[in-house]
Parts: structure tokens; C-alpha cells; sequence
């Protein structure tokens, strides 16, 4: 999407060998404009796919996950990194690896949310090392649901996330892909849409 990599090229930032910091319009404040234009190209991604469910992870997913959301017409879920008191019963769980926090969370959705007829899309802002997907593939089969795909806003595509995903037979569509980085700037490579 090259809406999206001339943005990242003006406002991200470049933290050592494998960090990008986009705060300014993705994971602290949210440019809504952009996040509709994402929604619109991940719907028409997955325009066939029959989708039911939107899913992401809390919280910088969340902007782009209720953007893909409106646009296909379906409920939007997020998982909760957090045990609240009110989530008592009927509860799907699995185990997450943060790369950016470097902490594992035990990542959680009420099963009355998804069902076995569900049609998944899974939305993140990052893919690194694909952890977080993995935990909410696994969430979804939990439901026997069945995952249509993965769509990911900015992968960093020198780190293995995207073939953990493909390695389970999961669709990965990527709008921005990060090639490398290298002296303080970033190369992309083809995105998927």
C-alpha cells in the first residue's frame, strides 16, 4: 500500500537494528483517514472469504481491526491481555510472546464471541516473529473457527513471523513489508496489497 509506506517513510522512526516507531499515526495516536483506507484494502482482500469475525489483539490492532471491520460489515474482537473480573467463564486463552515488551502474556476472548461457523480475519498493526497471531490462531481453533487469513499492516519482513504463519497454512496479506533496515532507514520489499 503505498499510501502506507510513503507514510511511514515521513513520520515512522527507525529504533536500532529491528524497531520502527510509528506513533504518530498507528500505534499511540490514530490518523482515522489511514485507518480507513487499510480497512478498505484488507475488505477487498478478503472480499470472497465469507468473513464473520474480524480479530485482533489489544491494543495497537485494535484501529485497524474496527476500520477492516466496518468495511466488511462484522463484529470486531479483541483479545484481552489482561484477566478482567467480569470474564468468568467460557473463556479461550493462549500464550503470547511480545517481542517489542519482551514479556508473555496469557492473551484471552469469551468463546460465546466465536463459534464454529466463524470465518476469521486476524488483523494486527506488526508482524515480527508472528507470535501474536500464533496466540490468536490458536484461540480461534480453540472456537473451531477456522482462520481465512492474516492481515498485518507492517511486517518486518527479515524476521520469520510471516513463514511460522505460512509454515501453519495460514494466508499472511501484508500492506507494508520492511525488507531491512540499514543505517537508520528502511528498505521495503512487495507488499501483498
Amino acid at each position: 500500500m503505498k499510501l502506507l509506506e510513503e507514510r511511514i517513510i515521513k513520520d515512522g522512526n527507525v529504533l536500532g537494528e529491528n524497531i520502527l516507531k510509528v506513533d504518530s499515526f498507528l500505534t499511540h495516536q490514530v490518523d482515522y483517514h489511514l485507518m480507513r483506507d487499510i480497512g478498505k484494502v484488507f475488505a477487498e482482500s478478503y472480499a470472497d472469504a465469507g468473513i464473520t469475525k474480524v480479530v485482533t489483539i489489544e491494543a495497537s490492532g485494535i484501529a485497524p481491526a474496527v476500520y477492516v471491520a466496518e468495511a466488511l460489515k462484522v463484529p470486531m474482537i479483541f483479545a484481552k491481555k489482561h484477566k478482567n473480573i467480569t470474564m468468568t467463564e467460557g473463556i479461550l486463552t493462549a500464550e503470547v510472546y511480545s517481542f517489542t515488551k519482551q514479556v508473555t502474556s496469557t492473551v484471552s476472548i469469551a468463546s460465546k464471541f466465536l463459534s464454529k461457523d466463524d470465518k476469521v480475519l486476524i488483523i494486527d498493526d506488526f508482524l515480527a516473529n508472528g507470535q501474536a497471531a500464533k496466540g490468536l490462531i490458536e484461540i480461534i481453533q480453540q472456537a473451531g473457527a477456522s482462520v481465512e487469513g492474516v492481515g498485518i499492516v507492517i511486517e518486518k519482513s527479515f524476521q520469520d513471523g510471516r513463514q511460522l504463519l505460512e509454515n501453519m497454512g495460514v494466508k499472511v496479506t501484508s500492506l507494508a513489508r520492511i525488507k531491512n533496515f540499514e543505517n537508520g532507514r528502511l528498505n521495503f520489499m512487495e507488499a501483498d496489497a
